[in-house]
């Protein structure tokens, strides 16, 4: 306690008690829906031209928001045409929990069949003791990969850590994720991406100077940063030169404020950060080194690549001259704390003490290069598992596909383990319609806490002798996705699907007339409307210029 108290004195600058708080969330929600629409359109955010997935023509997808205790309401509307890429689309609002609108969480295959194009449906959900940093992106095979992702940030006026910070609004937010310049269903060979985005902005290895992000900053303000892996395989050591951080919320879950020089981020995770603004004006550098260098990712920032720019207000419109710091400390999840007064892991303080216990072995099928969970290879049903949920199967054998469906029993905690270190890890899994408690984080050595163990939604399982150990209630019916969050591991099946109290989800889940119209109207289409052209994987190649046959696919996530 001794060290936070140090620590809030740090970032409390003088002028504190005449600071105002700037936030300003750009969407107020309970007005009539707010329109998405879904499109494609060429960008070149690395300085090579591509067609891309565009949410309201914008890429990166625009900044969402609303406050604690909303309605939100999203008319998404498809209008993608580009064969390359799937043209079929959903969303998933990432770290929401959807209780009560299951049909409304996104996955094709799990709660709902694509929108199909030049169709729309209304995303309706109600956010009532959610607040925090959270993300939206498609949940249709690997579509987020071209374009389709963007933060959604839930303000809270009754914020506990309001007085920490001045500045908390959309210049405060910060997403980082990597970048492929061939369309996703055309990378048939390992993904390999090109390039570093940090806020769709970012320089490939030997590529064009093209302009960094900027974010702005004044002298002596204190900033709630909000940072936000969108990635889709990269995990992510980031820092700012200069400039420790005061972390004080992980994935939407509020937290001991926790000082770090650094923070590794997995793909889907999220952090909340205090920026004190106390150095001198100038420029500084943002970094973001990917951890595994696939692809075309160095492992270095050469040349400004895996970076942004930190500037202060009065700084000359130059690149930064600054160094990282030698002796860093980096952010250790077993450290979290959370700021509940009971921050109790559920369930009876023992190895095994859940009402349910299930251990997810992975495993990786050589032959058909498909990951196994406990031997089976997730594949998303062509009937949404809610749908069959709702038209009566309600056992593991009765619901598709088999052998990757655990139904849970309602009102009961449930522990899941997953030892780390299988081919392709680090993996991060997402647990959507829930956050849990990390009883066990990563690491060969780390210990059991179910005392006040950290909450979230994305977790890494670490490396060989890691054994990730996670508890959470059932009190959410319905059925919900947990995956790893790597997409094209996602793709290849590494998955499964918890059918939460699927006996009572009928009455507490009721979709819309709209909802039950997806997959009919998806299915009808014709083969030509789903039907992917292929083009060649290299760098810097535009496929509205590039001439290719045609190839009959089947539309991923479809059998």
């Amino acid at each position: 306690m001794v060290l936070v108290t140090l620590l809030i004195c740090l970032f409390t600058p003088l002028l504190a008690a005449a600071a105002s708080i700037s936030i300003t969330p750009p969407y107020q929600p309970n007005l009539p829906p707010k329109l998405l629409k879904v499109s494609n359109g060429v960008v070149a955010p690395d300085g090579f031209n591509r067609s891309a997935v565009l949410v309201n023509g914008q890429f990166p997808s625009p900044l969402l928001s609303g406050k604690k205790g909303s309605t939100f309401r999203f008319n998404v509307e498809n209008a993608l045409t580009d064969p390359t890429m799937q043209r079929g689309t959903s969303i998933h609002w990432h770290g929401l929990f959807q209780k009560g609108t299951n049909y409304a969480d996104g996955p094709v295959g799990v709660s709902q069949c694509p929108i199909a194009p030049q169709n729309a449906f209304v995303y309706e959900f109600a956010v009532n003791n959610q607040a925090g940093t959270y993300w939206y992106h498609s949940h249709f095979a690997t579509q987020y990969c071209d374009g389709l992702r963007g933060p959604l940030v839930v303000y809270d006026d009754n914020d506990p850590y309001r007085w920490l910070y001045d500045v908390d609004n959309e210049n405060t937010v910060i997403t980082v994720g990597e970048w492929y310049h061939t369309p996703t269903p055309s990378i048939v060979t390992i993904p390999s991406a090109h390039s570093t985005l940090i806020n769709g902005k970012g320089r490939s290895s030997g590529g064009p100077a093209v302009p960094l992000s900027v974010i702005n900053v004044q002298r002596f303000k204190r900033y709630r940063i909000r940072l936000v892996s969108i990635a889709c395989d990269s995990n992510y050591i980031f820092s700012i030169d200069g400039h420790p951080f005061l972390v004080l919320e992980a994935d939407g879950q509020n937290i001991v404020p926790y000082y770090a020089d650094k923070i590794q981020i997995f793909a889907g995770q999220r952090y909340s950060f205090v920026l004190f603004a106390n150095q001198k004006v100038d420029n500084y550098w943002i970094r973001a080194l990917p951890n595994n260098g696939k692809g075309d990712l160095p492992l270095n920032f050469n040349g400004g690549i895996n970076s942004a720019i930190l500037r202060y207000k009065g700084a000359k419109e130059v690149e930064p001259k600054t160094s990282e710091k030698v002796k860093a400390k980096i952010l250790e999840e077993s450290e979290l704390r959370p700021l509940l007064l009971d921050a109790r892991a559920p369930g009876a303080a023992r190895p095994g003490g859940a009402d349910v216990n299930i251990n997810l072995d992975i495993g990786v099928d050589f032959q058909t290069l498909r990951f196994l969970i406990n031997g089976a290879s997730y594949s998303p049903p062509s009937v949404p598992v809610l749908l069959q949920i709702l038209s009566g199967a309600k056992t593991a054998q009765e619901l598709m596909p088999s052998g990757s469906i655990f139904t849970l029993p309602r009102h009961k905690v449930i522990e899941i383990t997953i030892p780390g270190g299988s081919p392709g890890g680090p993996h991060p899994f997402h647990l959507h319609g829930h956050a849990f408690s990390v009883v066990k984080s990563a690491g060969a050595n780390a210990k059991a806490n179910y005392r006040n163990p950290v909450r979230r939604d994305v977790v890494s399982i670490g490396e060989a002798g890691s054994n990730v150990t996670l508890r959470f209630v059932t009190d959410n019916p319905g059925p919900w996705f947990l995956h790893c969050h790597i997409d094209w591991h996602l793709d290849a099946g590494l998955a499964v699907v918890f059918a939460e109290d699927p006996g009572h989800t009928s009455v507490t889940v009721q979709p819309p007339d709209d909802w039950r119209a997806l997959c009919p109207t998806f299915d009808a289409l014709p083969p030509s409307a789903t039907a992917i052209s292929q083009v060649p994987e290299g760098p810097g190649l535009s496929p509205q210029s590039i001439s290719v046959p045609s190839r009959q696919l089947p539309p991923a996530g479809r059998k």
